[in-house]
């Protein structure tokens, strides 16, 4: 085997805390595992420092968090680190969104797309000036950094099928790969017994397009008709809102912000819950829902892009229709009163992940392509985007 040395630019969070952080983790271990070399480049502070997390090196790059122009700024800094240790890497793997285009025209770069800034300008809410913001600057800033980035790769990937039509439909190009988004499925695993009382878990960042206004809505009707909580992790710009909608709501202690919790507090509450509810408005192919089935949830899901690709409504969780509390209050209700169903649609949940969903199986995805690069062969590959499944229930 040919060690290969990989330098992976993203603008996550590490330690990592949420999507694309957690996907660059848990890809770099299981590289790792298999013998290669990871250095993790991300976002840092007023100065740069080189650390180490659970073996992976990780250099926070100096960061001025100065919008709408933060991520160009940045780029300076990335391109000085680049000059002095690129000839350290083979290869080159850059997460977007929001990451800068500064890469030494020696190595071969290979692009991971999560979210296409377009697509996910159109599901965000504007509830104050920076979600507005946020969707004027994505064509004239935020289109060009993202399209650049494609223009110099070598390769383009992606999470999902419905990410990679928006990448032909919205910047022109056809070469595509899926590799997915993976999970642990040896750590996130479904509960002997469940401890405690009954709660409905939302897990993801609080922010626009999340569905989380819905969340509340919804939780008004449930509430009416059962006697259940809903616990929500994360934490974000949309915390404060959020607060007021609960309050306004006489929501107290029925829906319940936990902000981030450590990564074993949040397999047991995953494995305690009685229903994971995703309710996006729009999805790359998101990490909790994947977390959630590998825990053997029975799950309610929004029909959006990334979530069908994973739930066949009726036969692995049950799919809605998105920006509609109505129709999440009626699926949660009706697997609170049929504890069958709920034990059947999880065990299915849980074989859809080791069946397709194993970062065993995304690493030697992402394995052949890094190979393929290397070797300079063609590794494009003809891809069938699955029909939409029929919403059921």
């Amino acid at each position: 085997m040919i060690r290969i040395n990989v330098c992976i630019l993203t603008s996550a969070r590490f330690p990592p805390e949420e999507g694309i952080g957690n996907f660059v983790y848990n890809m770099s271990k299981k590289l790792m595992e298999k013998g290669h070399s990871i250095t993790v480049v991300t976002r840092g502070s007023y100065r740069t420092i080189v650390d180490h997390y659970e073996g992976i090196r990780v250099i926070k790059v100096r960061f001025m968090p100065l919008y709408p122009f933060h991520v160009h700024i940045h780029g300076i800094f990335i391109y000085r680190l680049l000059k002095k240790i690129g000839h350290e890497f083979d290869l080159i793997h850059v997460h977007t969104p929001l990451v800068p285009v500064v890469y030494p025209a020696a190595l071969p770069v290979i692009s991971t797309v999560h979210t296409s800034m377009i697509e996910d300008a159109k599901h965000t809410e504007i509830v104050d000036l920076k979600s507005l913001l946020s969707i004027l600057i994505t064509r004239p800033i935020t289109y060009p950094l993202v399209f650049r980035l494609m223009e110099v790769s070598r390769a383009i990937t992606t999470v999902s099928y419905s990410v990679a039509d928006e990448i032909r439909r919205y910047y022109g190009f056809e070469d595509v790969i899926v590799v997915r988004n993976g999970v642990d499925e040896r750590r996130f695993v479904p509960a002997g017994r469940k401890d405690g009382e009954q709660y409905v878990l939302c897990v993801g960042r609080l922010s626009y397009r999340k569905g989380l206004f819905d969340v509340i809505e919804t939780a008004k009707i449930v509430c009416s008709r059962h006697d259940i909580k809903f616990l929500v992790v994360g934490k974000g710009e949309l915390e404060g809102k959020l607060k007021e909608k609960i309050a306004a709501g006489g929501l107290e202690g029925k829906v319940v912000l936990l902000g981030h919790v450590d990564p074993g507090q949040l397999v047991r509450l995953y494995q305690n819950a009685t229903i994971f509810l995703m309710p996006s408005h729009y999805e790359g192919l998101p990490t909790t829902l994947l977390e959630a089935a590998a825990c053997g949830l029975p799950i309610v899901a929004t029909a959006v892009s990334g979530n069908i690709e994973v739930i066949a409504s009726g036969e692995n969780g049950i799919l809605v229709p998105p920006k509609s509390p109505a129709g999440m209050s009626d699926a949660i209700s009706r697997l609170l009163e049929d504890e069958p169903l709920r034990k059947r649609l999880g065990a299915e949940a849980r074989m859809t992940i080791e069946s397709d969903f194993t970062w065993d199986r995304i690493s030697e995805k992402i394995l052949k392509c890094y190979r393929s690069l290397l070797k300079q062969e063609d590794i494009r590959e003809t891809m069938e985007v699955p029909p939409i499944p029929v919403i059921k229930g």
